[in-house]
């Protein structure tokens, strides 16, 4: 199956952001529409927020120093959390430039170019947004999925500016435009919220997801016997690593090479599921 990797997909994003801002940037000169103004400046937001994702994604696949043991990979939710402030900054620019416009409404002028390149340029964020979804989950990617995730939010958003703004046009209500630009703002400043609380959750050690919890669990009931147990079992996410500990108990008289030998296998088993487990061995308790 063909697949992009990250920067694959996020450079091919920095590229459609710029694109998409230049015909919405048009589309606002055209028809002097604040509702496409304010999706021109969210368009604005994703070239900042593909050019940010982009870099940290550069830094997060730098390998494991010593400095940083445990990778880079964190650098990821830095981008959500960029992303997410980028957005309320567009979100509080669009919400001064429509209470202006509300209080001194303008007639549209050059509606039907503006329209369709405005609609173009939602049909590219569309392909681009799938794209970033797909690679997200297929790389376990917070940096894709935001990016992703925003993109998929403009394309509505763009849907519902094209309505208000055709609304505004037929009926000669020019308030209309303006509100359209106030419930964009509103809708953009929700999902900022959820980028920036997942990329908070992200850098605070957030357990892996339960199905992920339970094939591990599973692994390790393969190892299991009347002999060797499994408890205390702690997982955590870095963006696209992830890692787990557990305490494993063994007989007192076992060797440590024995016991060494069990571990290796139980690591082996759990990088399948590319976790990174770390094992400590105990003496089982014998009543």
């Amino acid at each position: 199956m063909f697949s992009l990797r990250p920067r694959q997909l996020l450079l091919l994003s920095l590229l459609a952001a710029f694109a998409t801002m230049a015909l919405k940037t048009l589309a606002w000169y055209l028809t002097g529409s604040v509702g496409f103004l304010s999706d021109a400046i969210e368009s604005l937001v994703n070239v900042a927020g593909a050019g940010f994702a982009l870099l940290m994604v550069s830094i997060a696949r730098r390998p494991a120093d010593d400095s940083h043991p445990y990778g880079h990979s964190k650098a990821e939710y830095l981008s959500a959390a960029f992303e997410g402030g980028m957005i309320f900054l567009a979100a509080v620019a669009i919400l001064f430039t429509a209470a202006e416009r509300l209080i001194n409404p303008q007639p549209l002028a050059t509606l039907g170019l503006g329209t369709a390149l405005t609609v173009l340029a939602s049909l590219i964020n569309l392909g681009i947004a799938l794209l970033l979804l797909q690679g997200g989950k297929q790389h376990h990617s917070p940096a894709l999925e935001g990016d992703g995730k925003h993109l998929l939010t403009d394309v509505w958003t763009t849907a519902g500016v094209v309505v208000g703004v055709a609304l505004a046009a037929m009926t000669d209500m020019h308030w209309l435009d303006p509100l359209v630009a106030i419930a964009v703002a509103l809708h953009i400043l929700y999902e900022g919220g959820g980028i920036l609380y997942r990329a908070v959750n992200g850098l605070m050690d957030k357990a892996l997801p339960d199905e992920t919890i339970q094939q591990l669990e599973q692994s390790l009931q393969v190892f299991a016997s009347a002999d060797v147990q499994f408890v205390n079992l702690r997982t955590r996410a870095a963006a696209t690593l992830r890692f787990a500990q557990v305490d494993m108990l063994v007989p007192g008289n076992w060797s440590v090479q024995q016991a060494h030998q069990l571990a290796d296998e139980v690591e082996l088993a759990a990088q399948q599921l590319k976790i990174e487990l770390v094992i400590h061995i105990e003496p089982a308790l014998t009543g």
